[in-house]
């Protein structure tokens, strides 16, 4: 393909446009890891995208693989342009298709844990999220309400791969999730808020549990301060005022690892 025709056009949107990646139920992914998470993790690749030099043997093993739908070679000006990097062209890109929207896909252990993030802002917060949920054995994430895209291009390179290892769902309303976390009949909705007045470490992790960490800016919204069975601090020192939402999730995550040691 040496035109920027109209199925490029798709694909260059998908960098920008959160309603096209929805509307085609696709996006884009980049990196050795990223990619390769993708297609161990069964994820359908639609299509690879190249320009023609591929200069290492992985790149190379998955074009002859036949992992995706169809190899489509770009002109190396075109595969530039789908790429975010100041830097030499990527040897591939994948187009990937996005799951459905089913809280179905998130299965919790009998004794699980879950990330429900409460409206976050930032992609990169999200996909930083979804590293330390995959390194800590989290069960899911689920994203709630109006929030950062899942498949933002932000979120996917913070993510480095870790969004295919972890079900990660976005549901448009709290009380749907709300809904389905009662629904297992045994977890324990915790939430953090710098408010609280019971220390992270005074918690009783060992159970079933459901984490909500609140929007980065206003923290948890009413309804889910309203609905939590427990609102959980994390003491600081120092003149900050409060902990990034990422960090506080991977601190609370962290320290649920370590009371189950």
């Amino acid at each position: 393909m040496e035109r920027r025709n109209a199925r490029f056009q798709q694909w260059e949107a998908l960098l920008t446009n959160r309603n096209t990646r929805h509307r085609l139920g696709e996006f884009l992914v980049q990196g050795v890891r990223p990619i390769n998470e993708a297609v161990a993790r069964g994820w359908p690749i639609r299509a690879l995208l190249h320009d023609g030099n591929l200069r290492s043997h992985w790149a190379r093993d998955l074009v002859a693989g036949r992992v995706a739908d169809e190899v489509v070679r770009l002109s190396p000006e075109l595969l530039r342009d789908l790429t975010e990097k100041d830097e030499d062209t990527v040897e591939l890109t994948a187009v990937v298709a996005i799951p459905p929207d089913d809280l179905s896909r998130i299965r919790p252990r009998p004794d699980g844990v879950v990330v429900v993030l409460d409206r976050p802002i930032s992609p990169g917060n999200v996909g930083s999220l979804l590293r330390s949920a995959d390194a800590l054995g989290a069960d899911g994430v689920v994203v709630a309400g109006r929030a950062a895209d899942l498949y933002d291009p932000k979120t996917v390179r913070a993510s480095r791969g870790s969004l295919f290892a972890v079900p990660a769902v976005r549901a448009d309303t709290p009380a749907a999730v709300l809904e389905w976390l009662r629904a297992t009949g045994t977890m324990t909705l915790v939430g953090t808020s710098e408010d609280a007045v019971t220390d992270i470490w005074d918690h009783d992790f060992t159970g079933p549990t459901a984490i909500v960490v609140g929007n980065e800016t206003s923290g948890m919204s009413s309804f889910w301060a309203q609905n939590c069975d427990a609102v959980i601090r994390i003491p600081m020192v120092g003149s900050a005022s409060s902990f990034n939402a990422t960090v506080a999730a991977s601190i609370t995550l962290y320290e649920i690892s370590r009371q189950r040691a």
